[in-house]
């Protein structure tokens, strides 16, 4: 802790030499080590406290300055070792600025009044009329977002949450802002009522009010030219540039908002990204990313979302208001000018094509196309199995994580095939063939939830994903036999016993926080009982997504148990060899329509345009150069790497379950 001292005469007359003048000097301590050097044509007013002065920036193109004060009005703050402060259009009143901070023209930095810096703002997120407003935090995550947002039938779960972060913001308010160490804020507007972290880059903004910026030394904020940011709560790791415009918002760890992006009254969690488009009262889950320009994102909850070019959902189609909302579940894609009538609920890993009017749900139907024909919406059931882009989508999400920060608020769950989108399939498989019983099995054209499926789509989407089924039991069986030895079929029953009774029974995807149900709703008990702090809350989150793979394997067995129409203690070796066998037939048989949808992209019509000016030979030549050749595609040759790793895997393992048989 700093020890201060009141100025000395000559200090005093050295600063007034220098062109300083104070309201009263008694006001202005020091540090021990104090020199008024580097201090010029500075005010004081009310309290004010200064360290040192002996730091030298070195500045881009080789410019140096010295740390110290020049040409600001100061009142009531605390000045930290090290700083630099010149230029100050009008003054910086009530802040405490860490050491080596440098700041350079801005025109207004103050707090005024009471704040506690964007936390309790309310958001009416999703519905534009009200009804879930969510009062935001510094340490708000998206499975806790989730809760607030979506379980508005447990008022008493609401009232509790709502009242622990409102105690929080309480505990928040201030009269004094403060902005961290080594924070550079330059070429600035106003910035009231906000608080800053360490390491922040503020480069240009227009206008920050009423809000925090949580950045640090492991992952800094970034926010840059022409952006105004109101009612907001930037958390570490965050890009916020290029005239970005933010009005109650939260913007979570990793997200990057620029190219003149527009976000009203809308949550944003891990790496998100916005550019060029617009969001209106949106849930953003983990990587919701919008691009494009034209593209609206309004009135919905998204998360793994790519959204096209002029992707566009309304909500107006109303007499009481904007209270319409829509749900894409994980995974979905909007392709370029795709629209959406709200409501609507599109199911996971859905590819939407087309405009859409008739409000439908497809979530029992994930992995599907949603495609606009002759202005009916038709779904093509499982497609989306076979696709390389899904599984490139899948294994890009775990390498475009940008959060830094070793305390990560969102625990995300990347998985393709989990208990959640493989009920989702089981269901899937009965809705088809209920509709085949229903319909008649030569029926042309099915309707499902004001959908078309054609007869061809319902037999193909059966067997893709009994495929998928077969995929996830076979893995999570696997996985609890791999690289162990057995001298007995109790050896393997005792194996294959799970750890834990939760994770039967129906999950959740909790914006990124795979679960089962039973483990969530005894969390949401906990919290209508108020025995459990918002810390406590967000432990118990990441604690269910940490025991997911225990969790999955008690959802797998029950599963499993039901095709072997037998239980875990009477199951024989034969029929986990025979699971096995389908597993590795399974695995085999998607893998290679993947590889059949990957060598597409290589195909004549790929070719297209290359080789403008010769011939095939040169077309060839041309798109190799560019595109490379499909045997060396690195994609494709992972493909074939896993197919023989995964049939390796499954031979090995029906060999070490057969070695007790043969003794």
């Amino acid at each position: 802790m700093t020890n201060y001292r009141s100025l000395t005469e000559k200090e005093i007359a050295t600063l007034t030499v220098y062109g300083c003048s104070a309201e009263s000097w008694q006001n202005v301590l020091v540090a021990e080590d104090f020199s008024p050097a580097y201090i010029t044509n500075v005010h004081f007013s009310g309290n004010v406290h200064l360290g040192t002065f002996s730091k030298i920036f070195d500045l881009p193109g080789g410019l140096k300055k010295h740390a110290g004060l020049n040409n600001c009005m100061l009142h009531n703050c605390i000045i930290g070792n090290d700083v630099y402060i010149d230029k100050i259009d009008n003054y910086i009143a009530n802040y405490s600025i860490g050491d080596g901070s440098y700041i350079e023209n801005v025109n207004l930095i103050l707090v005024d009044g009471v704040s506690s810096f964007g936390n309790g703002v309310k958001v009416p997120v999703m519905n534009e009329g009200g009804g879930r407003e969510i009062p935001i935090f510094d340490f708000l995550s998206a499975p806790l977002a989730y809760i607030l947002t979506l379980y508005r039938h447990r008022p008493q779960l609401i009232q509790n949450l709502q009242k622990r972060i409102d105690n929080y913001a309480t505990a928040q308010q201030s009269a004094t802002g403060s902005i961290g160490v080594n924070v550079k804020i330059v070429n600035c507007g106003s910035i009231k009522n906000v608080r800053i972290g360490d390491h922040a880059l503020i480069e240009g903004a227009s206008l920050l009010e009423n809000g925090s910026v949580n950045s640090n030394a492991e992952a800094p904020v970034v926010i840059g030219s022409g952006v105004k940011c109101n009612d907001f709560i930037l958390s570490s790791g965050v890009s916020v540039t290029d005239s970005t415009l933010i009005s109650k918002c939260f913007i979570g760890q990793g997200c990057i908002l620029g190219k003149h992006y527009s976000a009203l009254d809308s949550l944003f969690f891990s790496n998100c990204q916005g550019m060029h488009g617009e969001a209106t009262a949106i849930f953003a889950g983990p990587y919701t990313v919008s691009h494009h320009k034209s593209t609206l994102l309004i009135a919905g909850m998204f998360s793994f979302l790519n959204a096209g070019s002029g992707s566009n959902q309304s909500n107006h189609m109303y007499k009481l208001g904007p209270i319409h909302q829509g749900i894409c579940e994980r995974g979905s894609k909007t392709t370029s000018d795709s629209y959406l009538l709200w409501p609507a609920k599109i199911g996971a890993f859905t590819l939407v094509m087309g405009r859409h009017y008739k409000h439908s749900d497809t979530s029992d139907l994930p992995f599907s196309y949603l495609i606009e024909n002759a202005t009916e919406s038709y779904l093509v059931p499982g497609v989306n199995l076979r696709s390389v882009g899904t599984i490139r989508d899948a294994q890009k999400w775990p390498k475009r994580d940008n959060r830094k920060d070793s305390q990560k608020l969102d625990p995300i769950n990347f998985n393709l095939l989990s208990p959640y989108t493989i009920q989702k399939m089981i269901r899937g498989v009965e809705v088809l063939k209920n509709l085949q019983k229903i319909a008649g099995e030569t029926t042309e054209v099915y309707t499902f939830q004001n959908c078309h499926i054609r007869n061809s789509s319902v037999r193909k989407g059966i067997e893709l994903y009994n495929i998928a089924i077969n995929k996830f039991l076979g893995n999570s069986l696997i996985s609890r036999l791999r690289e162990k030895e057995f001298k007995s079929i109790d050896e393997v029953r005792a194996q294959l016993k799970p750890q834990t009774q939760k994770g039967s029974g129906e999950w959740v995807d909790l914006s990124g926080l795979i679960a089962p149900k039973n483990a969530t709703e005894e969390l949401l008990n906990s919290i209508e009982q108020n025995t459990l702090t918002l810390d406590e809350i967000q432990k118990s989150l990441n604690n269910i997504h940490k025991e997911y793979y225990n969790y999955e394997w008690t959802w797998a067995k029950e599963k499993l148990e039901e095709r072997w129409g037998k239980s875990i203690n009477e199951v024989t070796y034969e029929d986990i060899i025979s699971m096995v066998e389908t597993w590795k037939e399974s695995v085999v048989k998607l893998d290679k329509l993947i590889y059949d949808d990957a060598k597409k992209e290589f195909n004549l019509n790929s070719k297209t345009g290359f080789g403008v000016d010769g011939d095939e030979a040169r077309k060839d030549q041309d798109f190799e150069s560019v595109r490379g050749s499909f045997e060396n595609n690195p994609f494709v040759l992972e493909v074939l790497n896993h197919i023989k790793k995964k049939t390796d895997l499954g031979n090995e393992l029906i060999e070490r379950l057969k070695k007790p048989l043969t003794i």
